[in-house]
């Protein structure tokens, strides 16, 4: 199932859950000093077991810069790898939501995104793919640091473990400045939609560890899941304080946007986001009673302007012919099912 489909009894506060695993090999430069030589070779040599393993590799270097932005936008890959010039490819196994970036910032990126709050699941897919991998190579491991990264904020476990949260009540009423400290003290931080270095949109965003040395990654995940208990305990409770006056002006807000979706010529992706978050606000409260999460969630992905360009026949000539394209699989997505 695609990372967006949320489903379980989270899906009010929760969208997606990743768990990435950082690892380099003994004998080779860090990515960032390894010459085209080494990286093709080391790609070579990372995509034998996992191709054996039913992935499917994709060379970027044969790739154009739409499809690779594409999957960015489907959460696989990171902006940084999507734009670098140097030899990287991905290994790919959509079922489990498994990905390996080779060649990223460290020789190897492996992992896991899934839909819900899954992140024991996450875990263990990452792992499997990393443990079949360690039979094959020699990773960089130390015993005082743990494995050794590119990075040193990845050193010891080099594990990034996430939770994509969607936190409308607590945007509006001014809250994530604060939630974003009281994470900082723990060990956690928030990020934007794409991760490191990407604003907040939607109202949807990454809950993730910060410490990774000294700790391991079962305390790091039970740390991880108890902090989303909180923070989604602490949005219902803002939701259910949105009574009289705010709540009619809310609904008004949430059937507008819902109208748009639905009949609007042409859409943004920006304008997209932002109606996206109205909806799903709507949807969680009862609002909107004919949009599911897993349609609206479709969308997140499906209208993004690089998939979006790369799922039409004739590919837009312009910015408006995408707008007009994007607001008709928006309309042919929400449209009513006949029984």
């Amino acid at each position: 199932m695609a990372w967006y489909n949320t489903v379980g009894k989270d899906a009010d506060t929760v969208i997606s859950s990743r768990v990435r695993l950082a690892r380099n090999i003994n004998g080779y430069p860090f990515a960032s000093r390894l010459d085209a030589a080494g990286a093709n070779e080391l790609i070579e040599k990372v995509s034998a077991p996992l191709e054996q393993a039913g992935f499917r590799k994709i060379n970027f270097a044969d790739i154009s810069p739409v499809m690779a932005t594409s999957y960015v936008e489907r959460h696989y890959v990171s902006p940084e790898f999507a734009t670098k010039e140097s030899p990287r490819a991905l290994l790919l196994q959509e079922q489990g939501g498994i990905a390996v970036m080779v060649c990223e910032e460290d020789h190897l990126r492996i992992q896991s995104i899934l839909p819900g709050l899954s992140l024991e699941e996450a875990y263990k897919n990452a792992s499997r793919v990393e443990k079949r991998l360690d039979e094959e190579f020699d990773f960089a491991y130390s015993e005082q640091l743990g494995y050794l990264t590119h990075c040193p904020t990845n050193l010891g476990t080099g594990m990034r473990a996430s939770v994509m949260m969607f936190l409308p009540a607590l945007t509006r009423g001014g809250y994530m400045d604060s939630l974003a400290s009281q994470l900082s003290k723990i060990g956690l931080t928030v990020r934007g939609l794409f991760g490191e270095g990407s604003g907040a949109a939607g109202c949807m965003y990454q809950i993730s560890n910060q410490i990774t040395l000294g700790i391991t990654e079962e305390d790091t995940l039970r740390k991880l899941n108890d902090a989303i208990a909180q923070i989604s305990e602490s949005e219902r409770r803002a939701r259910k304080s949105i009574t009289g006056e705010a709540l009619e002006q809310l609904t008004d807000t949430v059937l507008r946007a819902e109208g748009t979706l639905r009949y609007a010529y042409r859409m943004s992706s920006g304008e997209f986001i932002r109606l996206f978050a109205d909806v799903r606000f709507g949807i969680a409260l009862g609002i909107v009673k004919d949009i599911s999460y897993e349609q609206l969630g479709s969308l997140l992905v499906e209208v993004m302007p690089a998939t979006l360009t790369l799922s039409s026949e004739n590919t837009p000539k312009s910015e408006a012919a995408r707008d007009r394209l994007r607001a008709q699989k928006i309309q042919s997505t929400l449209a009513p099912r006949r029984e």
